[in-house]
């Protein structure tokens, strides 16, 4: 017999249908995870209630299928046995007997030793078989039975009355008709077990509910304080390291982090003050130094390089100091923008502002106000048109600021964003200044959590893109 390509085996042993379908399990697998990770809740709390839930529904389950395939089917096994037996001894004595007309002792002693009731009916056919119900354990149980113990044409009807079973056996020249209650041939006390397996689970659910709320909180709170740090927002004031060791000890490295950050932050501004102090204290004694000695033309280039000098020195002093101390405010982009426009109109610039949610906003609001006056400030200098969105929505805001000015290249626009650079080519982003506008603008930014970027401008210019929680 010939085979084909894909049942041949290959170097490992295996046919290439084989080897695919192995190759082809692990990206199954993986494919199965996303989508379990798709669904899955994203916070912490809901996760941790899943982990507790899912193996105590899972273990109940199988305790559920246990009881039920052994206990329950066990116990209405020997219980419908019992009653057909006591059925089939009932037959035993009506045929035995058959000189009683009425069995009047024969149906007496059915209910008051078996706790039967016994009819004989005259020997009409039994009705067609009625509709079994969708959980028909009794009804496949008293069958087998009848067949086996009594084997004549029966009828049973475990429907009708929810407390009574009814069975008719054709005789000869009659109809035996019995009741029964559904407990003598049933194990009707199941629902005591679900009962106390559902009671339990809610009462462990109760309890690890608020324990897993207190565990969890001050996760939330370390994540809230760590996030507040990141806008540059004061931490909460009842923050403090609570919860298991591992999260008290996270809380305390971040409370040392801060520090140390916010020292160095405090000393760096320090000693640039101090610096910069002495070094105005210099050009000061230049600037005296030129104006007594020498003649206007050879202390005229001296005097404008010791401007620069100083002008830088305050530019870098600015953005070394980055308004770290400033605390968060209200600020009002609506106002903003008015003094835009007047500012505009000062440069004869056209302007346009669309401003979309809550025009206020949660930041710093000096410095939020330099980062915006940098970025469009650029816009104004290089450009004879500008148009600024603020869309404010879903805890962020988002500023797009385009215009119609020469642009930056794509491969110089990060580049722009470090301090003291300034391009030769297209646009001088600070021909007035020292090259730290941009870079002050994305320090503070960043100090918010958000970030800047540049990118290309539907009219023709660049378009620069703020984004900052708020």
């Amino acid at each position: 017999m010939a085979t084909t390509d894909l049942e041949k085996p290959g170097d490992n042993g295996l046919s290439a249908r084989a080897t695919r379908a192995l190759k082809a399990m692990p990206r199954a697998w993986n494919r199965f995870w996303r989508y379990v990770a798709l669904y899955m809740p994203k916070r912490l709390y809901a996760r941790s209630l899943i982990i507790v839930i899912a193996p105590m529904i899972l273990l109940q389950s199988v305790v559920a299928f246990v009881f039920m395939e052994r206990h329950w089917q066990t116990v209405t096994q020997r219980l419908s046995q019992a009653t057909i037996s006591d059925i089939a001894a009932i037959i035993d004595l009506i045929e035995t007997y058959p000189h009683d007309a009425d069995y009047a002792n024969i149906i007496r002693i059915a209910q008051d030793r078996m706790q039967l009731k016994v009819d004989l009916l005259p020997p009409d056919p039994l009705p067609p078989p009625g509709p079994k119900p969708f959980f028909s354990i009794l009804d496949e149980i008293l069958s087998s039975e009848i067949t086996r113990q009594i084997n004549r044409p029966f009828w049973i009807d475990t429907v009708g009355n929810s407390n009574i079973v009814e069975v008719r056996v054709q005789l000869e020249g009659k109809v035996l008709r019995v009741f029964v209650r559904r407990s003598q041939a049933y194990a009707s006390n199941t629902h005591i077990f679900l009962i106390w397996m559902v009671g339990t689970s809610l009462v462990l659910l109760m309890i690890a509910i608020p324990f897993l709320r207190n565990q969890i909180r001050p996760i939330l709170n370390l994540a809230e304080a760590a996030e507040s740090f990141g806008k540059g927002r004061p931490m909460p004031r009842d923050f403090r390291p609570r919860g298991a060791e591992e999260v008290r000890r996270a809380g305390f490295a971040f409370i040392q982090m801060r520090e140390r950050i916010e020292r160095q932050l405090e000393q760096r501004t320090a000693m640039l003050t101090g610096v910069s102090h002495d070094l105005r204290t210099i050009l000061t004694r230049f600037k005296l130094q030129l104006a007594l000695t020498g003649t206007k033309a050879d202390t005229e280039a001296l005097g404008q390089d010791i401007d620069d000098m100083q002008s830088m020195l305050e530019g870098y002093l600015a953005f070394a100091r980055g308004e770290a101390a400033e605390d968060t405010g209200r600020f009002d982009l609506e106002a903003y923008f008015e003094k835009l426009g007047e500012e505009a109109t000062l440069r004869k610039r056209k302007l346009s502002t669309t401003l979309a949610g809550d025009p206020h906003v949660q930041v710093r609001p000096r410095a939020f106000a330099r980062l915006l006056s940098n970025v469009v400030g650029n816009a104004f200098r290089y450009a004879q048109t500008v148009e600024i969105k603020a869309d404010h929505g879903r805890g962020s805001l988002l500023v797009t600021i385009d215009d119609d000015g020469p642009g930056i290249p794509a491969q110089k626009r990060e580049e722009v964003f470090k301090p003291f650079v300034r391009l030769d080519e297209a646009r001088n982003l600070d021909a007035s200044g020292t090259g730290l506008g941009l870079a002050i603008a994305r320090d503070i930014v960043r100090s918010h959590g958000g970030d800047i970027m540049l990118d290309d401008s539907p009219l023709g210019g660049l378009r620069a893109v703020i984004k900052v929680p708020a």
